[in-house]
């Protein structure tokens, strides 16, 4: 066991998380928890565990991209979903839409992660007519000044 000496210790506690594993694995999340999927079923649809969807989910492991094509099947998306919207990491200076970080805020990602976010953006998305949705933030920005 050559492997297991003091300095692959070492090594291993300083390894970070790579900004492109992290990213992906913010993707992969969000996708299941959009979906009400367990990191479980995700992990048994795949044939990993739930504690090694944890890791690729945090960015800790590195998903191979025949692992990520199983995700993409278990989850119904394109495998390129998981790079959807990352920032290229040239500084080119192009202010360009497809080349800015999408800056999501948190109090979005956290409505967006729980159980009546989600309902409510699923309906939202089902209106049709423009007129209606624009009636609607309106109310429900009238309704947030309120006192109760």
């Amino acid at each position: 066991m050559a492997l297991l000496t003091p300095k692959f210790f070492e090594w291993a506690k300083k390894r970070q998380a790579s900004p492109i594993d992290v990213y992906v694995g913010r993707r992969i999340r969000a996708r299941r928890v959009w979906l009400d999927m367990s990191q479980a079923a995700l992990g048994e649809a795949i044939g990993v565990t739930f504690q090694q969807i944890q890791k690729y989910e945090k960015g800790s492991n590195c998903v191979a991209a025949s692992r990520l094509q199983q995700m993409a099947t278990a989850l119904a998306v394109q495998s390129s979903y998981f790079f959807g919207s990352m920032p290229s990491e040239s500084k080119s200076g192009d202010d360009s839409p497809d080349s800015q970080e999408l800056e999501i805020a948190p109090e979005a990602m956290e409505f967006a992660a729980n159980e009546e976010g989600r309902a409510l953006i699923r309906a939202f998305n089902r209106i049709g007519d423009l007129k209606v949705r624009n009636r609607l933030v309106m109310l429900v920005k009238s309704l947030g000044e309120q006192e109760w």
